[in-house]
């Protein structure tokens, strides 16, 4: 299979090209040619399946001969060797927990399999990874490719924009993995990574790749947590509802094309913080793409969203047919903390801001639709101990691997929100990393 940009002003790439260079020349993503469809077999078998199973049978039409079969399922059996549980709050109504891998949030899933694809397509030469994050990308990314000979990693992340635990987790480990703290937004670093990928020079002297949901290779192992959940639901006789707490709508693009692979989702909810633009758009019709406001739901706060342009692809510009699919909403902090105070008290379960997003989109929902309704949980509430302790009577416990991080040196550099100063940076590196 190829892959095209979404700009449409480049040439089709295979699926080893795509993911070694991130994104296309044109600066547009890489989308697939076609969305293969799954068999009706598959999804008799689905609830005896395992993570790596599902990921086996959706990924191989995509990665085609790139890996032999035993390749491709030692690959993914290797990545995703964690569970995935959907937890019944009541009926009709289940968490997807995503936080049961190493860096506790759902960026595990895309960011080990990606690692994995691009350690075994880059074996001979030597590659810089450029990642933006707003909070669990730049861990999940850096765990994920923590010591792989031949890789280094850059993870630019918004200076006082992230919480303690989750900069601890990326700032710490040293060795090939640096942190440049941005004097600005993570809409400045998203920015500044998609430069450094298109300047010719840079292009010239050193090998990049993304490791964002810019990556194919992050994105598409995403939708397998979809059909998962859909293989753990009890009840197949209600529509099935799925929200996604969404910022950089990497997630819900590969919601939406396990959809189009055959996934029996009757809609998705697109539920955003005050970070509304794609709500916005579903009202209005307009895409007015603005700085990301500052929230208690930090992963969300994007204000000029990448993966909209796949979205965009997948239904051909088509405003009409995305309303088929998706419902968006969108919500403040106050709203946000309610929630989690509202479903503590209702089922002694803990949300983490963005998964009390999630449950607010699936509520909104669900109040005028009969539906079976699940939301993403997508990472541990520990995370953000700060705003859980504050508005829930508990006391968090820490996870020993969080407990970990909390106690090393955190090791960053500071930079401006500059393209140049980011292009300058990389060019005098020579390779160099922190020392551990």
């Amino acid at each position: 299979m190829k892959f095209y940009s979404t700009n449409h002003k480049s040439e089709p790439v295979t699926f080893r090209e795509a993911v070694i260079q991130g994104l296309a020349d044109d600066k547009g993503l890489f989308y697939p040619e076609s969305i293969p469809e799954l068999s009706a077999s598959f999804f008799e078998k689905l609830p005896k399946l395992s993570l790596g199973e599902i990921a086996f049978e959706f990924l191989k039409p995509y990665v085609g001969k790139e890996l032999s079969d035993g390749d491709l399922k030692s690959l993914l059996d290797e990545a995703l060797n964690f569970d995935i549980p959907l937890v019944e709050l009541e009926k009709d109504e289940y968490a997807l927990e995503l936080f049961h891998g190493p860096t506790m949030a759902f960026k595990d899933v895309g960011a080990r399999t990606m690692a994995r694809f691009l350690s075994n397509f880059t074996s001979r030469e030597k590659v810089t990874i450029l990642v933006a994050t707003s909070g669990d990308t730049g861990s999940a990314v850096a765990q994920g490719f923590y010591n792989v000979e031949g890789i280094d990693v850059v993870v630019l992340y918004p200076k006082n924009q992230v919480s303690n635990i989750q900069e601890k987790q990326f700032t710490t480990l040293g060795g090939n993995i640096t942190a440049l703290e941005v004097n600005g937004t993570f809409d400045d670093c998203q920015r500044m990574v998609k430069a450094a990928f298109v300047d010719s020079e840079l292009k010239q002297k050193i090998q990049l790749s993304s490791a964002n949901s810019i990556n194919i290779a992050r994105l598409l192992p995403q939708a397998v947590y979809y059909f998962y959940a859909y293989g753990q639901l009890k009840n197949h006789y209600k529509p099935l509802v799925i929200s996604v707490p969404s910022g950089n709508y990497g997630n819900l693009t590969a919601g939406l094309i396990a959809k189009k692979s055959g996934l029996p989702v009757d809609r998705f909810i697109a539920a955003a913080n005050r970070n509304d633009v794609v709500p916005e758009y579903f009202s209005t019709g307009i895409f007015r793409p603005r700085p990301s406001i500052a929230t208690i739901s930090n992963a969300m706060d994007v204000g000029d969203p990448s993966n909209f342009a796949r979205m965009l692809e997948m239904y051909s510009g088509s405003l009409m047919d995305m309303r088929g699919a998706i419902s968006a909403y969108s919500f403040t902090d106050q709203e946000t903390t309610l929630e989690m105070k509202y479903i503590y008290r209702k089922f002694g379960y803990i949300l983490d801001p963005h998964g009390a997003v999630a449950h607010l989109g699936l509520s909104a929902y669900m109040k005028n639709h009969d539906v079976s309704g699940v939301f993403l949980e997508t990472a541990h509430p520990a995370k953000f101990k700060e705003t859980v302790e504050q508005n829930l009577p508990v006391k968090v416990e820490i996870p020993e691997q969080l407990k970990t991080s909390l106690e090393k040196k955190k090791l960053s550099i500071e930079i401006s929100d500059s393209s140049e100063d980011l292009k300058q940076f990389l060019l005098n590196r020579q390779g160099n990393c922190f020392a551990t």
